[in-house]
């Protein structure tokens, strides 16, 4: 059975009786639904975040399938994708603490502890703070480039690829190269490879979190050439067919949230296909 247990957690938790001690947990809720707990808690001084699952049950199980998704029966995805992102190079949470007990997918509870990551602002919250600024951006944009290939070309896709799971140490705002953290992995799937379905929809899901937030054209051809290890040009010649889909994706995804169209991304749908 897979569990891990360190043990700076002691004696506020026990390794044999984890999952019985994180239910009578009591801390700051961040998100509570009928089968998932996550709260924010201190052992000492030092902050961690509980991942409590109660098991999915058949109904949310068989809708996913219907849905063609891959459902989430604990804990233990987000683990493994953790260990995985950290093979890779790619900062994110760190796991102090996983339980499992059970065998019906439907009704397995699980754990997952992790650092807190004190003192780190998502990427979203500094943007409509207007805390970033255009060589920030031009360095952010760098990075997450970087990170998104490196997660897609090992294998990895987040499924909720957005700007709001990036968070920033604070502590390296001015720095050349800030330290970003991928956060929210419960959901990420790992393969040999990543299908392009599933590199389309994290890129465009990007792509839409970000477009409100002083993206120009040269920092989505910058994104462009970096994730795709190619020229512009030679990218956009021979993976047309994917940057199309991104673009389309992108596009539907802001309508359905602001219910209008964003022109940047038309004028680049345009300028792309042209």
């Amino acid at each position: 059975m897979l569990k891990l247990f360190e043990k700076e957690l002691e004696p506020a938790l026990t390794e044999v009786n984890l999952l019985q001690d994180c239910m009578g947990l009591q801390g700051e809720i961040f998100r509570e639904v009928e089968s998932r707990r996550t709260l924010k808690f201190y052992v000492g001084d030092r902050a961690y975040f509980l991942k409590l699952h109660l098991g999915a049950g058949w109904k949310e199980i068989i809708k996913n399938l219907l849905q063609l998704r891959l459902p989430v029966l604990g804990a233990r995805n987000e683990l493994l994708a953790i260990r995985k992102v950290e093979v890779l190079g790619v900062r994110t949470l760190t796991a102090v603490a996983y339980a499992a007990e059970g065998n019906n997918p439907a009704t397995i509870h699980s754990c997952l502890i992790t650092r807190s990551l004190e003192n780190t602002r998502s990427l979203e919250e500094l943007a409509k703070d207007g805390q970033i600024s255009t060589p920030l951006r031009r360095r952010l944009v760098t990075q997450i480039a970087n990170t998104s290939r490196t997660l897609h070309t090992g294998g990895v896709n987040h499924r909720d690829f957005y700007i709001c799971h990036f968070l920033m140490d604070m502590d390296t705002f001015n720095h050349d190269s800030p330290l970003l953290y991928l956060i929210d992995l419960h959901r990420a799937q790992i393969r040999a490879n990543t299908p392009q379905r599933w590199r389309v929809k994290d890129v465009s899901g990007l792509l839409f979190s970000a477009i409100d937030f002083g993206l120009t054209r040269n920092d989505i051809y910058r994104f462009v050439k970096i994730y795709s290890g190619k020229s512009l040009r030679q990218t956009l010649r021979e993976d047309s067919d994917f940057w199309s889909q991104v673009l389309s994706r992108a596009e539907s995804l802001y309508r359905k949230d602001h219910g209008m169209d964003n022109q940047r991304l038309t004028e680049l749908s345009v300028a792309t296909r042209a």
